[in-house]
Parts: structure tokens; sequence; C-alpha cells
């Protein structure tokens, strides 16, 4: 990358060192005055000759006359002619308006701040390749450093392609057409070039046209900038056209990188100046971009790189992965007794999501295949450490009330990390001592009660105590209008239906098998029965675009999407705690969020809720 890392290119500047905050110094810089400049008292009191006071003692008290052989002097001030030490003022008794008397001597030099005592006059205060920080800038201006040499920002432009992007200021206008996708990446991107201090300049959007790209390329290269970033049409399809272009102008270094998410990135040379084709989707864009295009912009200020912050942690699940090519997954963290727990998001290269909920990244070397649930793992942290000490880690059955609940919590300084992993998920999370508690619903069928039955089967060993969360109406989610006359249960087997269900393990699918076998239909004659999600906005999202005609979950997520709601079934949602959390000041605020009228305020507006229970500890039912 030494390549299209170097820093030679880049020429200096004088700016304000008011405004150098985060600028690179691009050589050392040296003090234009000391500091201090004078002989300054560092007490308020009197300044003096120190041999007048020499004798001084509470047998032996000394009279001096103000203004004689004492001056009344105050923090910071040039300390008189003459002088060479400052009489505390906690130290002198008045005894009237022209004297002073004191019981103690002072040394020559006592209290004060002689002249260059911090730095001298031509001393180098900051050195070259130094990012000016608030500290630093109050320093330079100490040492009489009105302008200070910087290096240059680096320019980068970012041309953004795809014949299907829509600028987003067009949403101000009306709604987009249809298959549209609102231009978003190079936003992000310009954010990081702005974080490792460079200049971001935007593009206009380029459609899928060879010519047109190449154009916008060449354009940018022949421009005043450092650097290009072209994002999309990195990978080899059959509009993916930026590895040909650049090797067309110039060079093609890299196409393609064992790294996943990433594999399409492209870097390259055109006249001099490093050329980058980053991946289309979000999450592969920014990967890519943190990876190959930060080292370049930190290379070209003669920055060695900034390393993130580690930590070691313990998978909360198996991971698998490809031997062959590095991968690197997002995480939620919280701590759990006294060790940190490492929860995977999503891995979909398009779930931006990850990125703005992710606390941390996981590196999988390219030999390695796959983490075990357990395993320790080294976490780049993408958060404060004390913010995972203040993480509350709920993992089970997914409900919209859980999103309500953590944004409550951040009014008490507790972050949540949710994963939603089904009922019975999350009562193996506290098997294995993976969460401060679990959510589940799930309903025992021979006694109609909910959860206490999975407890003593799944986690009999450990004392929990159960939390009411709320009663939630369960039902089938259809289209606005229900095009296709759903009226109910048995309509599933209908062969012009298509249903998405939910993953093993989830409540809701355990809901709808016990009301399946009630009516006496054979799961295998549903279609669509095996295609699953994990939420209920995801099955919600899916009937709504398309992918089905119905799906089962709750209320508040078919009034979220403005989809059409039949009821099925009212069902008890619960937070189970074990005992020994119920000490922790994070689980405390929880509880105390639950059962407050705001909470349940909010979580009413949803619809489909029952909340006048909620946080009331609940007793087990035989």
């Amino acid at each position: 990358m030494t390549r299209l890392g170097r820093n030679d290119s880049l020429d200096s500047e004088k700016i304000l060192t008011v405004e150098s905050l985060g600028r690179v110094t691009s050589g050392p810089v040296y003090a234009e005055l000391s500091s201090p400049n004078f002989h300054a008292a560092a007490m308020d009191g009197f300044a003096v000759n120190a041999p007048v006071t020499f004798g001084a003692g509470p047998d032996n008290p000394i009279g001096l006359a103000i203004g004689k052989e004492v001056w009344p002097v105050n923090t910071g001030r040039q300390m008189p002619v003459g002088t060479n030490a400052v009489i505390m003022i906690e130290h002198v008794n008045f005894v009237n308006e022209e004297t002073i008397e004191i019981e103690k001597a002072v040394y020559p030099w006592e209290n004060v701040r002689r002249v260059g005592e911090d730095f001298v006059q031509s001393e180098m205060v900051l050195p070259g390749k130094h990012i000016i920080s608030p500290y630093d800038l109050g320093a330079l201006l100490c040492a009489g450093v009105t302008r200070v040499g910087v290096v240059r920002k680096p320019r980068v432009i970012l041309i953004p392609t795809g014949s299907e992007l829509v600028d987003a200021s067009e949403l101000e206008i009306g709604p987009i057409i249809g298959g549209s996708t609102i231009e978003f990446n190079t936003h992000i991107l310009a954010g990081l070039v702005s974080q490792a201090g460079g200049i971001p300049v935007f593009s206009r959007i380029i459609p899928d046209d060879y010519d047109k790209i190449r154009k916008a390329v060449e354009s940018a290269v022949e421009s005043d900038c450092d650097m290009v970033v072209v994002n999309a049409g990195s990978s080899s399809g059959s509009e993916d056209y930026t590895a040909s272009i650049i090797s067309e102008l110039g060079e093609v270094l890299v196409h393609g990188v064992a790294m996943m998410p990433g594999k399409p990135t492209i870097l390259g040379i055109v006249k001099g100046k490093p050329v980058m084709g980053s991946p289309g989707y979000p999450v592969s864009a920014v990967f890519s971009f943190e990876v190959f295009g930060l080292p370049v912009i930190s290379g070209m200020l003669g920055l060695s790189g900034l390393t993130r912050q580690t930590l070691t942690a313990h998978c909360a699940r198996k991971v698998p992965s490809k031997l062959g090519r590095e991968e690197l997954f997002r995480v939620k963290l919280g701590k759990v007794d006294d060790r940190i727990v490492a929860a995977p998001l999503p891995r979909g290269a398009g779930s931006i999501t990850t990125l703005t909920r992710a606390d941390g990244i996981i590196r999988i070397p390219s030999h390695v295949e796959g983490i075990e649930q357990g395993a320790s793992v080294e976490v780049e942290l993408l958060t404060h450490s004390k913010q995972v000490e203040n993480t509350l880690v709920i993992i089970g059955s997914h409900d919209p009330t859980i999103d309500c609940l953590a944004d409550e919590l951040i009014n008490y300084g507790v972050h949540v990390s949710s994963s939603n992993v089904g009922s019975l998920g999350g009562l193996l999370a506290l098997r294995n001592n993976t969460a401060h508690m679990a959510t589940s619903h799930l309903l025992d069928e021979d006694t109609g009660i909910y959860n206490w039955a999975f407890i003593k089967k799944i986690i009999p060993d450990i004392p929990v105590e159960v939390f009411h969360g709320m009663m939630r109406q369960q039902g089938f989610m259809i289209k606005r209008g229900n095009p296709k006359n759903i009226t109910g249960l048995l309509d599933l087997v209908r062969d012009d239906i298509t249903f998405i269900n939910r993953q093993k393990g989830a409540g809701t699918r355990v809901l709808l098998d016990f009301h399946l076998r009630k009516a006496g239909i054979d799961a295998a004659e549903v279609k669509g029965y095996e295609i699953e999600e994990y939420t209920h906005t995801a099955v919600a999202v899916a009937v709504l675009s398309g992918v089905a005609d119905v799906g089962m979950g709750v209320l508040a997520a078919a009034n979220a999407l403005g989809l059409d709601f039949i009821p099925l079934a009212t069902e008890q949602y619960d937070f189970i705690i074990p005992r020994k959390y119920l000490g922790d000041p994070k689980v405390a605020k929880l509880l105390n969020v639950l059962g407050s009228q705001s909470f349940r305020n909010r979580v009413a507006l949803l619809g489909g809720y029952g909340v006048e229970q909620s946080g009331q500890r609940l007793i087990e039912m035989n």
C-alpha cells in the first residue's frame, strides 16, 4: 500500500492556530515566547524578597510594611521588581492597613512560577506529523504561535454510480419511484474521510454507463483531488465497469481481496493518484474503505494510521466462516458477571443498521473456520469501554417494545444489547451465562401457562424470577385491503397462499404450531412454512413487499407497516431474570422503567398490548 499512501505529494500550509484543531503539523513547532514569559505569582498573597522573612516563627512574628517590604499580588500576575517569593494570603495576619505580620518564613522562589518554567522560547512545543489536540492548541497560543504549519488536507472525490440511485434531496420533493434507491454510501464514506483528516468532495450520481463513469473518473483524476473513490460497480457483473476503466486509464493493482465483507475491492493508480473501487453494499463499502482507504489518507498526512482500542470477549453463539478469507462481523457487547459477552449482529453486507448498532468488530482470520460459542475473541471497540460496562444484555424473543424500553433506559445511563434468537434461545443464553435476562412467551399446551414449564425443563438449576412484560395480540399480518381474502388459520393451506414463518425456537412459531395442531392442520400443507424470519417486523416487511401473502406476528408490527391484521390469540410476554442479577443497578432500572406509567403509555400507542401489569413479579403457577 506504500504506492497508494505517500505523503510527499502533499504540501504544507500556514493556518491560524485557533483553527488548527485536528490538523497534522507539517514539521516541528517552536515556541515564540517562554511560558511564563515573566516571573508570575503562583498564589494569592504578598510578594516579598524572601530574606526579609527569615527568622519568622510563632514565637518571633515579623511585621512587614505594605508597599515598602511586601506588595499585594494575585495568582498569575507579574512579580514586582525586587521580589522573589509570595507569602500566601492564608499565612498573613493584618496588623493594620499598612502592616502585615507573618509567623513563617518563605524561601526564594516559593509560590512563584519563574520565566520558562513550562518551556523556553525556541524550545519545541510540538513535533512534526502530530495531530493537534485541544491541549496542543492552548500550548501553541501560550507559546505565542498564532499561525502553525500543517499538512494540507487530502481531497478525496467520491463518485457514486448506479442507475437505480437517487439523491436523498428528492425525498423533499415527493416519494421516489419504485426501484429507486437513496444514495447514502458516499455520505458515510465522506464522514470517514473527514474523521481521518481529509476533505470529501461529492460527485453527482453517475448512471451505469461505461463512458459516463470513465469521464467522471478521468475528470476527477485531472482535478486537484488527491484520491478518487468510485462506489459500486467493483464486482464482475455486466454493469460493473470500474476495474476496466481504471485499467484503461492507469493500472489496477488489486481486484478482489480475501476479506468479507468487502471482497470486490479494487485498488489502482491513475496518473500517480490512488483510485479505489469500493463495493456497493454499505457494510462492504465501509469495511473496504476502513481497511484500504483510510490508511491511504493517513499515509498522505504522514501518520502511521490509527488503531482502535481492543478488549477480550466471549462469543455468545457459534459463528461459522469460510476458510481462505478474513471475515469481519459486527457485535453488540455487554458485561455479564465478570466477562464481556459479544452477541453477533446480522452479517448481511447490505444491513446498514448493523453498523449503527455495533459496539465492536471481530475479525476471523482466513485460516480459521469460524468461532465456537463461548470462545474467547479479541474485539475492536467502536464505542467507549465504559458503555460496555453500562450495557444490559437481553436475549430471547423479539418484540417492538424492546426498542421503546431501550430508548427509555438511555435516560438512566443504561444501554441495551438485544439479540432476537427466539424464546428458547433466550433460556439457553441464561443457561450459558451470556445474558442478564431472557424474553419469552412460550406456551405450555398442556396447562395453558406461559414460560414456567420451559424454565423448569431448560434451566432447572438456575433460580430465576419472572416479571410480566405485557399481554400482546398475535395474529396474521396481510396486505392492506386483504386482496387474497384471507380469513384465518384454514386459509394457510390454500394453493394460492404463501406463508412466511418465524425461526425454530421462536415463541411465535410455537404458538402457530399449537394452533395448527388444534385445527388438525399438518405443517407440511402450509406453503412457505419452512421460510424463516427472526423478527415480527421482518415478517411484516416480507408481506408488504410481496415475498409472502401472510405471516404471523404482533399487531404493533402490522400497524407500523400499514398492514391489515387478523387476530389469532392474546399471549403473555415476560422477562426472565436470574435472581443473582436482581441487585444489579441496570436490572433495577429496567424493572422501574417496565413498571412506569410513561413506558406503559408509550407501548399502548403501538396498538395490541395490555400493559396494566407490566413490571409485576409473577408467582409460579402449577
